[in-house]
């Protein structure tokens, strides 16, 4: 069955996370360079590298296949924002030799509950690995 998989963890080459608020991502991390950027509690952008292991890849590969990450729509996004604050706003990306895989998520994102939840959870672990190996 994962032999067949749209997405082959073979062929898996990088992830790409971009979150901060509206369309003001700055809070950036790319695993085919190890370049992570993000903001600390002080406001200041710190730059980091933070080198993923193959075991970390397998990991998010499988945490992608078993919560269903081929099938979220690319766009889950709420549109403008009514008034005060932009809500936080999720790019996450897996790239394959072939083809890659793109979503982008608002937290108050009111289409599918189940679809944001899963999209969340695959954001989630995909920034826990990083700070779990950043903390290495």
């Amino acid at each position: 069955m994962f032999k067949n998989a749209p997405f082959r963890f073979s062929d898996f080459e990088s992830i790409v996370l971009k979150y901060g608020t509206g369309d003001d991502l700055v809070n950036q991390f790319d695993s085919s360079t190890g370049r992570y950027q993000y903001l600390n509690v002080r406001d200041s952008l710190v730059i980091d590298t933070v080198r993923l292991r193959k075991d970390d890849f397998q990991y998010l590969h499988g945490k992608a296949t078993q919560l269903g990450f081929w099938n979220l729509p690319d766009d889950m996004t709420s549109g403008d924002a009514t008034g005060g604050q932009p809500a936080p706003r999720f790019y996450l990306q897996y790239n394959y030799k072939e083809k890659s895989k793109e979503i982008t998520l608002d937290a108050d994102f009111d289409g599918n509950p189940k679809m944001r939840d899963v999209a969340k959870s695959i954001v989630d672990e995909v920034m826990r690995v990083i700070n779990d190996v950043r903390d290495r």
